[in-house]
């Protein structure tokens, strides 16, 4: 991109890492909160819904969203009844496990040949400790959850054209960007330069504290030396016996550092959403879908339902289906009231009988580009070889981050998430088949680990857009749109309200799904109660 200035404009991604970097967490979290993409879970366990549940209720999709309505309504007494259009509960909530098989749009099917008990998650992957109403059903209902590893120093940073395109540690290159503002921050208040702005006292600390920070020696440089490599690490390990001393590592210097633009791919742990402790079900992500469907009770999920049209009326709403398995006969199914969790990238292309208004914010919301790639490799070579347990690789690449497993540890096998693309790198992902997704994957990952090839058994490649019953990753809003739409889409209208993580300011998150179901059918039983005292 360019402004209007002719001088190139980074992109929204870049701006958040320099704000991220410089600023922190906090400053992190408040750029992302006014850019509508982060914001903290304000979920307090529910109670029973006040009053005796009315009357009936179609909630279309058993995503997270559709799921924690039919369950808290079914608590609280309304005949509850769900229409879903997969074989399964979960929507974006999905596992991948041996044998299962997977059609996208354009008809490429792929089916899953990993070992047993190898598994991938090509949708939700990790859990925020911040996300209290997914953690809080996990809890009430028995989902076993263990660590997610997501920030890792020992993995790499990986830059095209930076540094003859050799993968670096994520720990050398943090430690060379602190060593090296540190110690030009030093100079500068060594000199004088901020004199007028912190006290002589002041200033010793802050001396001090850039010492710490940066790994700087006694004369605050940071050079080779004990100091700096206890950040950044050593070119020999101390060891035990003769020839135990450690030989110090080179550190960069922060011109080469900054040229090399590395600095992009730090501060994932600065990021709200993604510092520790973060979390996932053991086996799966799916793992909370089933427990959902469990809690709901047998008969109340209707599998296979492709809804075609939505209409209300004073009296209620009526929604029209086709059943997967028998194409073409049209089905119908009626309620006093409907929860709607379509995406909205679906429900765009779907009759409803709404407001204006509605169909307005329907239409207004596009959504972001994602291709995933998981990997089964033979052996664990990240852990055998490069010493990475768990964490996220960044790139350059078209295959955007590679991540490593937290989970089996030590086994021979695993499987990794390979590439996970967003942007421009996701549509070029989602043009080809899922083979030639692979094949790229391999390819371009080699450059990172050039063990890819030799230890590939095999892959699944899911590129969003093709999924037909999301057709796309998740809701992209701008700040206009919200703006102009949000209020229209969130609020009731008639018998029909919409949930989902397009309908919350936590977009791409399970936890988006469920505080935003929570607020829908918080409308839906108050209109039903004055309803019933009417």
């Amino acid at each position: 991109m360019a402004n209007d200035t002719g001088t190139a404009s980074i992109t929204r991604r870049d701006l958040l890492r320099m704000i991220g970097l410089a600023g922190g967490g906090a400053m992190m979290y408040q750029a992302m909160t006014s850019l509508g993409i982060a914001a903290a879970s304000p979920y307090r366990p529910p109670t029973s819904l006040q009053g005796t549940g009315h009357g009936t209720v179609l909630v279309l999709g058993a995503g997270l969203a559709g799921m924690t309505a039919a369950y808290e309504l079914g608590k609280a007494g309304y005949k509850v009844r769900v229409l879903e259009y997969n074989d399964r509960p979960g929507g974006r909530t999905w596992t991948l496990r041996p044998g299962d098989a997977f059609t996208e749009l354009g008809g490429q099917r792929q089916v899953c040949r990993f070992d047993p008990g190898m598994y991938f998650n090509p949708g939700p992957w990790r859990i925020p400790y911040h996300h209290h109403g997914v953690l809080d059903y996990c809890r009430r209902f028995g989902v076993a959850l263990e660590p997610f590893i997501q920030v890792n120093q020992n993995a790499y940073i990986y830059g095209k054209d930076a540094f003859g395109g050799k993968p670096q540690r994520m720990r050398e290159v943090q430690a060379d960007f602190h060593g090296g503002i540190a110690d030009l921050l030093a100079k500068v208040a060594g000199q004088g330069g901020l004199d007028q702005l912190v006290s002589r006292e002041d200033r010793e600390i802050l001396l001090e504290s850039l010492r710490q920070f940066g790994g700087l020696d006694a004369q605050y440089r940071y050079v080779k030396g004990p100091d700096s490599s206890g950040h950044r690490g050593y070119a020999k390990d101390p060891g035990g016996g003769p020839d135990a001393a450690p030989a110090f590592s080179q550190p960069v210097g922060l011109s080469d550092v900054l040229n090399a633009r590395l600095w992009t791919g730090l501060g994932m742990a600065e990021f709200y959403d993604y510092q520790p402790a973060m979390l996932q079900p053991v086996g799966g992500m799916d793992a909370i879908a089933k427990a959902f469907a469990r809690e709901i009770g047998e008969g109340v999920i209707h599998y296979g339902a492709k809804v075609t049209a939505i209409a209300q009326d004073d009296r209620g709403v009526t929604v029209s289906y086709e059943d997967t398995a028998s194409p073409g006969a049209v089905r119908r199914e009626k309620a006093d009231w409907c929860v709607c969790t379509i995406p909205l990238s679906v429900l765009s292309q779907i009759p409803i009988q709404v407001s204006a208004a509605k169909q307005a914010a329907i239409a207004a919301v596009p959504y972001m580009s994602s291709s995933k790639v998981g990997i089964q490799f033979k052996r664990r070579f990240w852990e055998e070889d490069d010493a990475i347990y768990g964490g996220v690789t960044m790139t350059d690449l078209p295959i955007g981050m590679m991540a490593y497993p937290s989970h089996g540890i030590g086994t021979k096998k695993g499987v990794m998430l390979a590439s996970y693309a967003f942007f421009l790198e996701a549509y070029e992902f989602t043009a080809m088949n899922p083979d030639e997704r692979i094949r790229k994957t391999i390819e371009y990952g080699a450059k990172v680990h050039p063990q890819f090839p030799d230890a590939f058994e095999s892959g699944m490649a899911i590129a969003w857009h093709r999924v037909p019953f999301a057709m796309g990753c998740f809701g992209w809003w701008t700040d206009a749109a919200r703006e102009k739409h949000y209020a229209d889409l969130c609020s009731m209208d008639g018998r029909i309200v919409l949930a989902g993580e397009h309908a919350s300011y936590l977009p791409a998150w399970q936890e988006g799904a469920v505080l935003s179901s929570l607020a829908a059918i918080d409308m839906v039983h108050r209109r039903a109660i004055e309803g019933a005292r009417s």
